[in-house]
């Protein structure tokens, strides 16, 4: 994988940089940890800018962030219900489930998306609900972008200082991730064969 994430930072700069990034959170299996680890290898090679490459990562983060949100948008809280009805054993969920979210993201909204972006996987998934529950756009793109930031920052920097030695991180990437993943699996097919209709 790191090869591919070089070369496409290499041919593209920033816009291969904002390509990944929007790329990550479409599809999570590709790492932010190495994208913007490699902007910062770049950043003290010369080759770029760290204020450019900050723009650049932030911006991919919030617009593919952003294609969730507005997945979660466009399907509403309304139309949530017959599908929870139909299929909520699978996802586990019953309606007061699902309610006690909305109440959750109408208080709390800005600070969930907020922290979620420091956390693998799930700084991806808040978006759907963060539509679903009808989180304002601005208020939703403000903090997607402040938390972003903020994690970009500290990947980069990191990058700019481990130096040639970051490519190294990949060999624990790779199984880290799919430690993740399935240990993602075995918790909801463990909550899957437990779960049972509270009434």
């Amino acid at each position: 994988m790191t090869d591919w994430v070089l070369r496409l930072i290499d041919a593209g700069g920033y816009w291969g940089i904002f390509l990944l990034m929007v790329l990550e959170n479409v599809f999570p299996p590709i790492p932010s940890e190495l994208i913007m680890g490699i902007g910062g290898i770049r950043v003290g090679q010369g080759r770029m800018d760290m204020g450019w490459l900050l723009v650049a990562g932030t911006l991919g983060t919030t617009v593919g962030n952003y294609f969730w949100y507005m997945i979660g948008h466009v399907l509403g809280f309304a139309r949530l219900k017959p599908l929870v009805d139909r299929y909520g054993r699978w996802a586990t969920l019953e309606w007061r489930d699902v309610e006690a979210l909305d109440r959750l993201f109408g208080k709390y909204g800005q600070i969930v998306v907020f922290v979620f972006r420091f956390m693998p996987a799930l700084r991806t998934m808040v978006s759907l609900p963060a539509g679903l529950f009808r989180m304002g756009h601005i208020r939703f793109l403000l903090w997607t972008t402040g938390g972003a930031l903020i994690w970009n920052i500290i990947l980069a920097y990191a990058g700019f200082i481990l130096g040639k030695n970051f490519s190294e991180i990949d060999k624990y990437i790779g199984p880290a991730a799919t430690i993740c993943v399935v240990g993602a699996v075995v918790l909801y097919l463990w909550r899957l064969a437990t779960w049972k209709p509270k009434g």
